[in-house]
């Protein structure tokens, strides 16, 4: 049988982001589950804002290129979401409008990057919601361009303060939730391929 792949990301650039954090530990719970997890960082795949007029000009960039060649290769995505103002962080949209983008020979709508993959999300931030209500929009532009994200999702609150040195959370709970995203998703993912 064929382990599934799983790209996981953080819609956060930054070095000490929590999400990045949680988003590790919800790939060792797809690890353990079988699946070969491929973890990416925005910081070191740099994207320029989308404009169409950048597009038509030069194409799509190297890195452009990279972030769809990995998205196409994995199955699956972990995704951990910060929340900007009650939304999606400007990282992540402008990612996905990117990989949106048709490569030469594509159909405009061909969305090579997203139909029939399957996501898990997840969120942490300092706030007393944890990033959930970012978590609808990443779900509804998600689901808009083909993507099954599975139905279980956690928002973690008070992150400042939730994580040990190590990267873990504090909370085992907390920590078995954030784990069973990735398993569950690696357990679907390997029913499916």
């Amino acid at each position: 049988m064929t382990a599934p792949k799983i790209l996981a990301f953080a819609g956060s650039a930054r070095t000490d982001s929590f999400n990045k954090k949680l988003v590790k530990i919800a790939a060792v719970g797809a690890t353990a589950a079988g699946a070969e997890v491929t973890y990416l960082d925005f910081r070191e795949l740099p994207l320029p804002l989308y404009d169409q007029d950048l597009e038509a000009a030069e194409g799509l960039s190297e890195n452009v290129l990279k972030l769809k060649g990995l998205m196409k290769t994995h199955q699956g995505f972990l995704i951990a979401c910060p929340e900007y103002n009650s939304s999606i962080t400007p990282l992540l949209k402008n990612a996905i409008d990117w990989a949106s983008r048709p490569e030469p020979g594509e159909p405009p709508m061909a969305l090579t990057c997203f139909r029939d993959k399957v996501a898990a999300l997840m969120s942490a931030s300092p706030g007393g919601l944890g990033g959930l209500r970012g978590l609808g929009h990443v779900r509804s532009i998600l689901e808009s361009i083909g993507v099954l994200v599975l139905p279980d999702q956690k928002a973690i609150s008070s992150a400042y303060q939730v994580f040990n040195e190590d990267g873990n959370l504090k909370d085992e709970k907390q920590q078995a939730d954030i784990h069973n995203l990735g398993n569950k998703l690696a357990t679907i993912l390997t029913k499916l391929i």
